[in-house]
């Protein structure tokens, strides 16, 4: 086993580097934020995800791990990103000392986590997949020139914006028995409706449930009090 911890990893400047300049590329092209924020996000819901289920320390260490370079591969494009994420990150820790086995499981976790080519290929990868797709919030829309200016016509422009602009409340938790991991949201519906939600994200819910099921649990969305999935 490794000696370098989650906050060595998050501490260590050259992947901070990378994160930065992945987030700043995403800006420049109007992607929603990717930032320390979302890859700090994604980090604990990955580590909160295993820990509740029951997973050995380390391997919840790892997921927090993977969870938080995930998105490095944004800094050469964000087509095919997750499996050029992969190929950075091993690198990175390669040169860091990490085991084979450990390198292992947290490149097969950001290779996977993209819905167009993801799959739910170990614990880790699953606890990945539904950190990343449940991070909606109001705080990641951003405008290309600068700070998102929630106007009628800025958010009629574009529907990622939109939708995410109109959750007010995110939250993913598990149900008291431990059966369902649940991502709970508060929509404003005069901004958004839960249609189009549902419209550029299904594929998203669809993967979760998929990741959900290999960890031996049930995803559940509620929305606005509803429970939808």
């Amino acid at each position: 086993m490794s000696n370098l911890t989650y906050e060595y990893i998050r501490r260590n400047k050259d992947i901070q580097t990378y994160i930065n300049y992945a987030d700043a590329a995403l800006s420049t092209i109007g992607y929603t934020e990717h930032s320390n924020a979302h890859v700090e996000r994604a980090a604990a819901s990955a580590f909160m995800i295993l820990t509740t289920l029951g997973y050995e320390q380390r391997t919840c260490e790892l997921a927090e791990i993977a969870a938080y370079m995930h998105d490095i591969g944004n800094v050469i494009n964000r087509i095919d990103h997750a499996q050029s994420g992969a190929v950075m990150a091993f690198r990175l820790l390669d040169n860091l000392g990490m085991p084979a086995d450990e390198i292992s499981l947290i490149v097969s976790a950001i290779g996977n986590h993209d819905e167009g080519t993801a799959a739910p290929v170990t614990p880790i990868a699953a606890a990945l997949i539904i950190a990343d797709k449940s991070d909606v919030r109001r705080s990641r829309v951003r405008s290309a020139d600068g700070p998102f200016v929630p106007s009628t016509e800025n958010l009629a422009r574009d529907i990622h914006d939109r939708v995410n602009y109109a959750v007010e409340r995110s939250s993913l938790y598990f149900s008291d028995d431990k059966k369902r991991i649940i991502l709970d949201l508060t929509i404003d519906q005069n901004i958004s409706s839960i249609m189009e939600y549902f419209e550029i994200f299904l594929d998203r819910m669809k993967l979760c449930r998929r990741a959900a099921e290999f960890l031996g649990v049930e995803f559940a969305l509620h929305i606005n009090g509803a429970v939808l999935l």
